[in-house]
């Protein structure tokens, strides 16, 4: 991008963090179009990690990272700076490995029994789950102070409560208009709660755990809650 888009610019997302959720709708766009195409009842399992490899790689595993790694500094942390100490580690330990195997697991399978069902619901789900889950990244980053202040994320600032705002309402919004017409009104607004449920609590234990969020709590929220709520759709159905 050329220079003159950035004069000024503080590096700041506190404004920009209101496109997350319709950020997860492009991210999702490709995955759930390789769901379309190759997924089959005999080969759902195959079909939903295929999807989710791709949506990885689209990402760069950011927030498969923030997970592992706050698994293992909440896990393994004593108290709040061996915590910090540990998710600011570039290497994995068990809890993180595990928390990678369920998040891959859990989501994979969710999607397959989705997919038994119908290959088209379980794309519209990847897609209303990658949305969903990003306004619920955006809340716990609200919520929560810098637990470190010279981290990744207290560079990038706060989002601002309008931002904030508007990424929880664009999320819902889109949730409902992907996922009403195939799972219905009833089972749409229960992974809705049972997911923002979930963000709240996880977002109150990392504030008893290290007192603030940090880069990695932000992707891990965005992780749990997709799970969550590909989960949810799954075992309603």
């Amino acid at each position: 991008m050329p220079n003159r888009f950035f004069k000024g610019y503080d590096g700041s997302v506190s404004r920009a963090v209101r496109a997350f959720p319709a950020a997860g709708l492009v991210i999702a766009a490709l995955p759930g179009l390789v769901l379309l195409l190759i997924a089959r009842p005999e080969t759902a399992l195959l079909s939903s990690l295929v999807a989710l490899a791709v949506m990885a790689v689209l990402t760069g595993a950011l927030h498969e990272d923030g997970l592992a790694d706050t698994a293992d500094g909440l896990g393994g942390g004593r108290d709040r700076e061996h915590a910090l100490s540990i998710m600011k580690d570039s290497r994995s330990g068990a809890y993180g490995v595990v928390a990678l195997i369920l998040s891959f697991g859990l989501r994979a399978s969710a999607l397959s029994t989705i997919i038994l069902i119908d290959s088209s619901f379980a794309a519209l789900a990847l897609l209303a789950a990658a949305v969903v889950s990003r306004g619920a990244m955006v809340a716990h980053w609200h919520a929560l102070a810098a637990a470190r202040v010279n981290g990744v994320a207290a560079g990038a600032g706060s989002p601002e409560e309008s931002a904030r705002n508007v990424a929880l309402l664009s999320a819902i919004v889109l949730a409902l208009l992907l996922l009403v017409p195939c799972f219905g009104l009833t089972r749409t607004l229960f992974s809705l709660i049972v997911v923002g449920i979930t963000a709240l609590g996880f977002t109150r234990w990392v504030r008893t755990k290290i007192g603030g969020h940090t880069g990695d709590t932000i992707g891990a929220t965005q992780q749990i809650s997709e799970i969550v709520m590909l989960a949810t759709l799954a075992l309603t159905l």
